[in-house]
């Protein structure tokens, strides 16, 4: 079985290139002070059957599946937004960049809370809304998010819900069902346009497999440890991207 993200990431990467606009007045700045200027598009929606081992991981270059899902273990099982926690109990480093000058340590990572936003320097949520619906043994679950950095995240945010689905619905005793990922705003930055050719002249691979091995069944007593990724073999070398902040 062929992979089904790598074919709707060249699309999505082949839609911006050709379609897409550049923004004009920029939030974000690389390291060295320039404007972060990214071309994008609006309204991009993909979509898998997890009950069919469509897994929103690409293969195109290498994706930190153990890592993704780590953060969201960080958000949903821990229950905070603390960096400190994030670095020293799961050894990822990669908010650092948008940490809060405020409040030090933290950063607002999930849901849409006004107050929150007037009250500290902290970015705000992407991923920001989970829709989830019962469908006879299924669960389903649509994410939705308000940007997307598409060549550096977009895959990495896919997979961190796809693995809150899976514990969800091992805890409620349903099997993980459809998977949708709506982005209002998804880009690439113009320090990344040599990366997206790359990505588009590489060949798609074969399809990657998620499982949560465990015979555990309460959300907050899954581990990394549980999950288990099958048939990942990914592009090399690994593309380095600036990020924007």
């Amino acid at each position: 079985m062929i992979c089904i993200a790598d074919i709707n990431h060249k699309k999505c990467i082949q839609n911006i290139l050709d379609n897409g606009i550049f923004d004009k007045n920029p939030r974000p700045k690389y390291k060295d002070g320039s404007p972060a200027y990214s071309k994008f598009i609006t309204h991009y929606i993909e979509s898998y059957d997890i009950s069919k081992n469509e897994f929103p991981i690409i293969t195109l270059r290498h994706i930190p599946v153990k890592n993704a899902i780590k953060e969201i273990l960080w958000i949903y099982q821990d229950q905070t937004s603390d960096l400190n926690i994030l670095r020293n109990k799961y050894n990822i480093f990669w908010w650092d960049e948008w940490e809060s000058k405020k409040y030090p340590n933290t950063i607002i990572m999930n849901l849409w809370q006004e107050k929150d936003f007037n009250d500290s320097d902290g970015l705000n949520p992407c991923a920001f809304q989970t829709l989830f619906s019962v469908r006879g043994d299924f669960l389903d679950i649509m994410l939705i998010q308000r940007s997307s950095d598409f060549l550096v995240a977009s895959s990495i945010n896919s997979i961190q819900y796809v693995s809150l689905q899976m514990m969800i619905s091992k805890t409620c005793n349903l099997k993980p069902g459809k998977f949708t990922h709506v982005i209002n705003n998804v880009h690439i930055y113009d320090r990344h346009i040599n990366q997206a050719h790359i990505l588009l002249n590489r060949k798609i691979g074969k399809q990657p497999i998620l499982k949560l091995n465990t015979n555990e069944n309460d959300f907050y007593n899954f581990t990394i440890n549980d999950f288990k990724i099958e048939n990942y073999e990914y592009t090399s070398p690994q593309l380095k991207f600036e990020l924007g902040i």
